[in-house]
């Protein structure tokens, strides 16, 4: 690592420097130096000692941009692990324009801009990979530890695959040519979270070295991480729901919880991932390379479900438009469902006679990208270069539940809860629960004595379910890319002409077994739940309103095991598939660059074909259905950069992309009926989301060092994705002489049009350099910020669907304000920083009616992260770091305010609704590193 101080000497000013590993030239180094000759007397001295780790990685990475012929953002080494970033998506959220959705606490998906996670591609050195989940690329099951660098695009190149929309992140693997020679650096650290006082552990290690080899030279590297998160949660989730039975006045904007649970868990994550790099330069112009990565995340659950069927008797209501007295009726002849004229309002009442839907979950999820890639670069003379690559990957999500167990109430409501609700409050879910008398002459109901152990009544076992699923993708690509450079109207020009070819195979297998509680206790399961719990009191911290006992895992795994052994899976046909999707792509790219500015454009052509094999339904007859399709696609893009200065450039750019739906949404599961002129399941015919956008960005990078940013951007997108039903509109289907492209479709389709566009700026700045003409101590130079903002509008129409008109909404995944905010401190080996990230509500998913109430949204997102380093020498450190400090929770939410308002109900936007509530707790973490 390298460092800046200033040193007083008796010399002309002088640069000392051993540059970051990695970094060929560093922006901040150079201008200081030059400024330093400009403005220093003889007796100043700049010397690059190795102590400033956050200067330097920033430098590093705005060196990176300031070169880019396109928009970018960088993290650079050693910036990314410098704060709690154990994942790629942890990494990258701290970025300009850079926005996480979070799992478990756990960052998990990118947002660009603005615009929805699907529109984000993940890359290895370049080459796009598949997730395991699918098109939505999940970066927590990518450990921080394999990248030397990150590079995110804003803008899109015709280098750049089509399905890139809003951006791609590029995960630039360590090389051993990123070092001098011999390289090892490690890691170890224990943690522990603060909610259930669990432990947390990580480990890395990279060794590398260059070996002569002929005239050449060989690199090698070797790399391996892990990482192990054990972890517990509060929560409480509410669906909320119309009821058709209550018709009294004010109905119409009445929403009642039809259900409320909690889900309890316990976690045990783990990300794991070994890689090896082989680099081999026979001479100065050729290059070979081979390059593994293997990346493994488990997410070990047991789920404690304990959900309250509030609507249970809901059909005992009886619908009446007439006004009624709403003063409480405590022995009411319903249930007190939905029931207005007992006192019950949708945020506050009691329902008599609840049934317990219990289940005991056990989870072994599974994740895995093996990617694999040979490479060669190849210099000719007359400027003539070549480059190629092959590449295959394989994805695996393991989805497989050893073991769900089903625990529900008798029929008999006296043997049931009444339960006393209280949603007033949209951050705390308490349930009273009291035993249930029946009155009669007439039949009525009443609440008994306070119950808090929840094993009181009576729950036998329904069922015990067994899961095997596991989705597998292979992809393989093959890329040319030949190039050529010269002069071209007065400038260094380089034209590229690049043929690529992609083939993804995603196939789905899922099966199941499923015990009745006869077959369970066959086994010798337990039929009642007291026998298969621990006596492990709650160790979360939300207030229940009872007590409860955990599921033994111990039991859960022996009673899959028997269940194995003694009855046969069946194939879940309706959610197995195989789908393959076909991409040959060609593209021709020109860039010049002239002492003021550079012009790159070019246009991409892409020609998709899908193939879907799956058990559908078609009239009368079930069995294999092949869909196929395909479809032409043309992506021109333009980027022009002008140099206002040396320091200071401006950045327009023209850009196209096109989100396809997901490989689930392309399976031909479907089911025909000729009958009903109807299609539902999957949707082979759907067109990807075409976007087209254009930005606007100034950069001044800030000598001696530093950068401030602002940007404009816009994207204007046709046929938005949407699950709805509509007219099918495609022949896909069409067999035997019937025409189906005119039967309504249920499931994804594509809709209306819409926009995205915003406002970007950031800032990073140090003290170091100002401190003496400022007249500051020096200690105070160690002193930085870096801060960066997004603010963002989006816009798109969702169609019409029944009695709803069509309407104007968010895109889904859309924060209106985005931003990052930190203060750090770094200099005589030690380095503080303080971390904030904040982004408002965005939305989660599109209504097609208010039947669940309305759009739903998750909460504002805050962040507070804090970490500590000492480097006593340049091989030996140790650090400290606290996450979610400010311990929010995170939170999801209906709001039927948009859709009332379409269908004229004049009401204001809402977030009482509360969907979902989950707090993770603060996490502490330290530990050492060694470089040598």
């Amino acid at each position: 690592m390298t460092a800046i101080r200033s040193a007083r000497q008796a010399r002309a000013p002088r640069i000392s420097a051993a540059l970051l590993a990695g970094t060929s030239l560093i922006w901040g180094l150079p201008a200081l130096a030059e400024e330093a000759a400009a403005e220093a007397d003889d007796s100043q001295t700049i010397v690059v000692t190795g102590q400033r780790p956050i200067a330097e990685s920033e430098a590093a990475a705005l060196e990176t941009q300031r070169k880019s012929d396109s928009l970018v953002t960088v993290a650079a080494a050693d910036s990314v692990g410098r704060l709690p970033d154990q994942n790629i998506a942890q990494a990258t959220g701290r970025l300009p324009g850079v926005a996480v959705e979070r799992d478990q606490g756990q960052a998990r998906y990118i947002s660009l801009r603005g615009a929805p996670n699907y529109w984000t591609t993940l890359s290895f050195d370049g080459i796009n990979v598949v997730s395991p989940e699918g098109r939505d690329a999940r970066f927590d099951s990518i450990p921080s530890a394999i990248a030397g660098k990150i590079v995110v695009s804003k803008a899109v190149t015709p280098e750049m695959p089509g399905e890139t929309v809003s951006g791609n992140v590029n995960v630039i693997t360590r090389s051993a040519f990123d070092y001098k020679g011999l390289h090892l650096a490690g890691k170890a650290g224990y943690g522990y979270a603060e909610l259930g006082d669990r432990d947390e552990y990580e480990a890395s290690l990279v060794v590398s070295n260059r070996f002569a080899a002929g005239d050449g030279e060989v690199g090698v590297l070797l790399s391996g991480s892990y990482y192990e998160r054990n972890m517990v949660t509060d929560n409480f989730e509410i669906d909320w729901e119309r009821v058709n039975q209550d018709q009294r006045p004010d109905s119409a904007t009445r929403f009642w919880a039809r259900e409320t649970e909690n889900k309890l868990y316990r976690l045990k994550r783990k990300n794991w991932s070994v890689s090896g790099r082989i680099d081999w330069k026979p001479d100065a112009d050729n290059t070979l390379s081979v390059r593994s990565v293997y990346t493994i995340f488990t997410d070990d659950e047991a789920r404690d479900n304990y959900i309250f069927d509030m609507d249970d008797r809901q059909g005992d209501l009886v619908a009446n438009t007439a006004a009624c007295s709403t003063a409480v009726n405590p022995t009411p002849t319903t249930t007190g469902y939905a029931d207005v004229c007992i006192g019950n309002t949708p945020l506050i009442g009691t329902v008599y006679g609840v049934d317990i839907n219990q289940r005991s979950t056990l989870r072994a999820f599974r994740q895995s990208i093996f990617t694999n890639t040979l490479a060669g670069e190849h210099r000719f003379g007359g400027g003539w270069s070549v480059n190629w690559l092959g590449n295959y990957t394989e994805s695996k999500d393991d989805r497989s539940v050893v073991g769900e167990a089903r625990w529900d109430s008798p029929s008999t409501r006296t043997l049931r809860p009444t339960v006393a609700y209280n949603f007033t409050d949209p951050f705390r879910n308490t349930p009273m629960l009291y035993t249930t008398l029946q009155l009669t002459s007439p039949t009525r109901y009443q609440a008994g004595t306070a119950v808090t152990d929840i094993d009181t009544f009576t729950k036998p076992l329904s069922s015990l379910r067994v899961l095997d699923a596991v989705d597998t993708t292979k992809a393989y690509t093959a890329k040319l890319v030949i190039a050529k450079e010269t002069t071209f109207m007065g400038g260094e020009a380089e034209f590229k002409a690049g043929f690529q070819f992609d083939q993804r195979t995603k196939v789905a297998d899922e099966s199941q077994v499923q015990l009745t509680n006869a077959q369970a206790g066959s086994i010798g399961m337990p039929t009642t739940y007291t026998p298969f719990s621990i006596n492990l009191p709650f160790q979360g911290a939300i207030p229940m309103g009872y007590t409860f006992r955990y599921f033994d895992t111990a039991q859960m795994q022996q009673y899959s095991d028997a269940a194995r052994q003694n009855f046969t899976f069946t194939p879940n046909t309706g959610n197995n598939y195989d789908v393959r999707e076909q991409v040959y792509a060609g593209f021709l790219m020109g860039t010049v660059r002239w002492d003021w500015g550079s012009l790159l454009g070019g246009v991409r052509i892409e020609q998709v074909k899908n193939r879907g094999i799956a058990v559908a339904t078609v009239g009368a007859t079930t069995g294999l259905v092949t869909a196929e399709s395909s479809q032409t696609l043309v992506f021109p893009s333009l980027h022009f950069n002008y140099n206002l200065d040396d320091s200071k450039k401006l950045r327009l750019s023209f850009n196209s992309g096109a989100a396809r739906a997901d490989y689930d949404q392309l399976r031909p599961n479907v089911v025909v009926n000729d009958t009903a002129l109807t299609i539902s399941g999957g949707n082979p015919a759907v067109k990807p989301e075409r976007a087209y956008g254009v930005d606007a960005y100034f950069e001044w990078y800030v000598r001696p060092q530093g950068y401030l940013m602002v940007g404009f951007f816009y994207k204007k997108v046709e046929d938005v994705l949407y699950s709805q039903s509509r007219t099918f509109g495609s022949d896909a289907l069409n067999s035997g002489g019937v025409d189906r492209s005119g039967y309504t479709f249920s499931g994804i389709t594509n809709g209306g049009d819409g926009r995205v566009f915003g406002f970007e700026a950031a800032a990073q700045l140090q003290l170091e350099p100002w401190t003496e003409s400022l007249g500051l101590p020096a200690w105070m130079g160690g002193f930085g910020v870096s801060a960066n903002l997004t603010l963002n509008d989006s816009e798109v129409t969702k169609p019409a669907i029944g009695a709803v008109p069509d309407r104007k909404v968010r895109l889904p995944g859309t924060s209106d304000v985005v931003y990052n905010a930190g203060v750090y401190y770094e200099k005589y080996g030690l380095t503080l920083r303080l971390q904030h990230q904040r982004r408002s509500k965005w939305m989660d998913g599109i209504a097609d009616d208010l039947t669940d109430a309305g759009d739903t949204y998750w909460d504002a997102d805050d962040g507070l992260d804090f970490s500590a380093r000492y480097a006593f020498s340049k091989n030996f450190e140790i650090y400290f770091d606290a996450s979610n400090l400010l311990n929010k929770p995170g939170r999801r939410f209906s709001d039927p305010g948009n859709l009332l308002r379409a269908t004229g109900v004049n009401v204001p936007d809402t977030n009482i609704y509360t969907i979902e509530y989950e707090r993770f707790g603060r996490r502490y973490t330290g530990g050492v590193r060694v470089t040598f």
